[in-house]
C-alpha cells in the first residue's frame, strides 16, 4: 500500500476524505513540524518516512526530482497534480479526492523514484 504526503496547496479534508476510505495519507497543512517548510525539506520528510508526495507545485519538485536522479537518490514518489487537470475551483477538494483514491486503489500506484502526473478517473 502506498503512503502519501500532501503538500501544503492540499486540505486537510483531502487527507481525511482519503484516510476514510482506508488510505494511508496525512496533509502538511495537519503537521506543525512541516507548515513553512522549504520544497527540498518536505520531498526529504515524504521520502524518509516512505510517503509519496502529491503537489500541485510542478514547478519547484520537477527540478527536485531531477536532482535526486543527479545525485542517484531515490525519493518514494511524486504525484504532480496539474492545476489545468485539475483547475482550483469549488470542485477541486472532490476531483483531487476521487483521483488519488482511484490511483491509491490500483495494485502498487506508484514507485520509488516515480514521478507521475495525476490523471482524470
Amino acid at each position: 500500500m502506498t503512503s502519501l504526503l500532501l503538500d501544503e496547496m492540499f486540505s486537510g479534508v483531502i487527507a481525511e476524505r482519503l484516510r476514510a476510505k482506508g488510505h494511508d495519507v496525512i496533509a502538511v497543512v495537519a503537521d506543525a513540524a512541516l507548515v513553512g517548510l522549504p520544497d527540498d525539506q518536505i520531498l526529504a520528510s515524504a521520502t524518509g518516512t516512505g510517503r509519496a508526495l502529491a503537489t500541485a507545485n510542478i514547478k519547484d519538485f520537477m527540478p527536485l526530482d531531477a536532482r535526486y536522479r543527479a545525485a542517484s537518490q531515490v525519493h518514494a514518489g511524486l504525484i504532480l497534480v496539474s492545476t489545468k487537470t485539475f483547475p482550483q475551483d469549488r470542485n477541486f477538494t472532490a476531483a483531487v479526492t476521487s483521483a488519488l483514491s482511484a490511483l491509491l486503489n490500483q495494485p502498487g500506484p506508484i514507485r520509488p523514484g516515480q514521478a507521475l502526473f495525476l490523471t482524470r478517473g
